[in-house]
This record gives C-alpha cells, structure tokens and sequence, in this order.
C-alpha cells in the first residue's frame, strides 16, 4: 500500500520515535530543560502562576478544590502509578520476582539503594525541620536508567537490564510504601472504610472471573481512587491497590486459541479465493470472521496485559512530561551558594549518588557472599557497579516525593537543584563507566 505524504513526514517518525526504549528519557530530559528555561525567563511568573491555579471537581456542596499542580500530582500521576501497580503484579507472577531465586537478590539491592539514601540524607538533615526529606533520595527513576542503559545496546548482556527493571520496580513499591505510611496528611476514618469496602469489591470482581475493564475503571476510579483521596492517604496509593485487583487471568487457553485461529484463517481465506462469485457477501463475511479474530485475540490476553500495553505511551509519553515540566522548572536567580552547600541540597546529592551505589553494591556483595544469591548470567561485578550509578537517577519519583515532603520554598528548590544535579551525575558516571567497561573481562 502506498503511504502518504502524512505518513511519511509525521506518523512514522512518530511512530519510531514511541517505540524506541531510550525515547521516554528523552523526553523527560527535554521537558526537565524546558522547565528550568521557562522558570528563569521573563515568563516564569506566568509558569508558576499556571500551576496555582484551582480547579473545582463536584456537584452541589460536594466539591474537591485543589490547584493544578495538585491535580497533576495527585490525580494524573495516579496513572503511572497504576500501570507500576500492573509491572509489580505481573512481576510477582510470572516475572523477575515470581521465585525466591530470581527475586532475592534485586530486592536486597533495591532495600540497600533505599536504606543507604536515607539514612545519609537523615545524617545531614538530623535536628532540621528539613529531615522529613528523608524520602527523596530513596527513590531510582525507571525510565531514565533504562532509556541510558538502552543507549549502551549491545555494550551490556541483557541479563543487567532485567537485574536493574526489577530492582527499579522494587524500588518503586518501597518508595509506594514509604507514601502511604510517612507522606500522608490526616487519616479520615470513615472514607479509609469505604476505600476498604471497595477494594474488597475489586477483589471479589477479580476472583469471579468478572474481566470487564470498564467495571475496574468505574470502581478503581469513582470509588477506590476518591474515596483514598479524601482519606488523608494519598491517592496514588488507590492506583496500586486498583492495578492488583486487575485480572491477569486469560479467558481461553492458548491451545484452544491456536485451534479456533487455525479456523478462521481457514474461513477467511476460502471467502477470499471465492470472492469472484458474491463480491459483497464474500467481503461481509470476511469482515466478520477478522471482527471475531480481534475478539478471539482479546479473549486470549489477561486484561493486565492489555492495560499495561494501552496505558504504556499515555503514560510515558503525556503523563511523565507533563509532571517533570510542572514539577521541574527551579527558579535559580534566588539561588545562594548556601543554598546549593544546604543539608537538603547535600543530603540529596550525596544521598542519592554515594547512598544508592554503597546501598545497591554492599547488599549485593553481601548475599552472593553467604550464598543467599549469585549474580545473574553474563552479569559481572563490574555491572553491578554501573547499576549503583544508574539506580542514582532519582528524578520522577524523587520529584514526586520532594512535593509531599516540604511546604517550604526554599527546601522544595534545594531539594530539586539536588535531584537534578545528582541525576546528571549519576546518569554521566553509570553510562560512561558502562561505555568502557563493556562487555569486555
């Protein structure tokens, strides 16, 4: 079929563009970059002001006001923590963490990258009233460390990106945990209680077999997600706990799938070779049959499966772009250099750098010593150490924290400049340090 010149000039390139692994760091950093420009331009009044803005959700007396930011936050992240939700349960199933053996060591990693942090954070900040940043420098952004760690191709075994996806998921169900129980305002009861009730309608949905996405938005949603909301416990908790009630069962088997495919391939290819005689009802026919394939296609692909795919490009390519540019743009004309030597700013440096390659490799070293674990095929110690580097990217999640930690002005700056800072560090040290040493002995 001939393409057009739209196809051509604008949805291919795109096209490309979304299905390359490094694309979604890609994009980050140049939302990250137009943040900071904007910030420190003549209109960064009006991109500060932009994020203040308030925005009414309700009817009648019941209304949720919350300023745009917030709604990005709180209500657009939520996505992307629901589709982590989906990584973790498929992971937990049939994944990197499904057994003991394969698990063990990516978990004990991922809890060093997130003790170590904290603890140097907590060092430098103990006696402040910044140490309820304790959080930020735990958290290792997915996206970023892979999309480098992508970028090397063939200069690193496969082995080391699926040893750094699961301890990054790890990670990210530490950094879930750590919101739930530390950033949280004050516990309402009563809507806790019908969070409960909701999520135990999820889960009966989910152990009848009910598999209509619809019912899990409906419910994850306008139920589970508001009512957390209104809890005190933020509400991207609600899209974790959603994202585990979702089905990850198939409605047929493969067999039974490959037999009924075998079938209608048959069908479709007799109407085709007919057509001469009845045109139309060959082509009727023939629509029906590739119609029924489409279902049968469905009814064969766990609903899980089929979420985490549809939501992957909303997700990576609209929701994360729009939290970095509304979460990264720092105003560096107030900026002292006391600022930059802060306990926050130090605490997140150092925190993140030194306290997630210490974390990672000490736990590391530790278990494959006792022979609790051993390193992944093809994965060498020398892998490890560029792990330690990549896992500092912070970035995402840290943004994320930074926001639920502090109120303060000057902590939030200080603590962004130190997540931005040790994130270009970190992302330079592990590709270069990858780079040389390669695949080579």
């Amino acid at each position: 079929m001939k393409k057009s010149r739209l196809d051509i000039y604008l949805l291919l390139p795109i096209k490309k563009f979304i299905e390359k692994k490094t694309s979604v760091g890609l994009l980050l950093i140049f939302s990250a970059i137009l943040a900071m420009i904007v910030a420190n331009s003549p209109l960064a009044d009006a991109y500060h002001n932009l994020w203040k803005q308030y925005i009414h959700l309700g009817i009648n007396d019941f209304v949720i006001r919350k300023n745009l930011l917030h709604w990005i936050n709180d209500g657009l992240m939520s996505i992307f923590f629901f589709m982590i939700g989906l990584e973790l349960k498929r992971e937990i199933l049939q994944g990197e963490l499904s057994s003991f053996r394969k698990s063990i060591l990516p978990i004990g990693a991922a809890v060093g990258g997130m003790l170590f942090p904290a603890l140097i954070y907590f060092y430098f900040n103990t006696g402040l009233d910044s140490v309820s940043g304790w959080g930020i420098p735990m958290a290792t952004d997915i996206a970023f460390a892979l999309g480098i760690l992508y970028l090397l191709g063939d200069r690193v075994p496969l082995p080391l990106k699926v040893f750094l996806t699961a301890i990054a998921i790890v990670d990210d169900l530490g950094a879930v945990l750590v919101i739930a129980f530390f950033y949280t305002s004050d516990i309402s009861l009563q809507s806790l209680a019908i969070a409960g009730i909701f999520v135990l309608i999820l889960a009966i949905a989910n152990l009848i077999g009910i598999r209509n996405t619809l019912f899990y938005a409906v419910m994850g949603i306008g139920g589970l997600w508001l009512a957390i909301l209104l809890s005190g416990v933020h509400a991207t908790i609600a899209a974790v706990l959603a994202a585990f009630a979702i089905p990850n069962t198939k409605r047929i088997n493969t067999p039974l799938f490959l037999r009924k495919s075998k079938l209608l391939a048959y069908e479709i290819q007799q109407e085709f070779r007919n057509r001469k005689k009845n045109p139309k009802e060959a082509e009727e026919h023939i629509t029906h049959n590739i119609e029924k394939f489409s279902s049968l296609t469905e009814d064969a692909t766990p609903p899980l499966q089929r979420l985490e795919h549809a939501l992957y490009p909303f997700v990576s390519f609209v929701v994360l772009p729009i939290f970095a540019f509304a979460n990264a743009g720092v105003s560096l004309g107030g900026v002292s250099f006391d600022a930059l030597l802060s306990p926050v700013t130090i605490g997140v440096i150092i925190g993140l750098i030194f306290g997630k390659f210490i974390g990672i490799v000490f736990f590391s070293r530790l278990m494959v010593w006792s022979k609790i674990a051993s390193l992944p095929h093809k994965v060498k110690w020398k892998h490890v150490y560029g792990i330690g580097f990549l896992a500092a990217i912070g970035f995402t999640m840290s943004l994320f924290i930074t926001e639920l930690a502090f109120e303060n002005e000057n902590y939030l700056s200080q603590a962004k400049i130190g997540i931005l800072s040790a994130s270009l560090i970190a992302g330079l040290i592990g590709y270069f340090y990858l780079r040389k040493t390669g695949n080579g002995d």
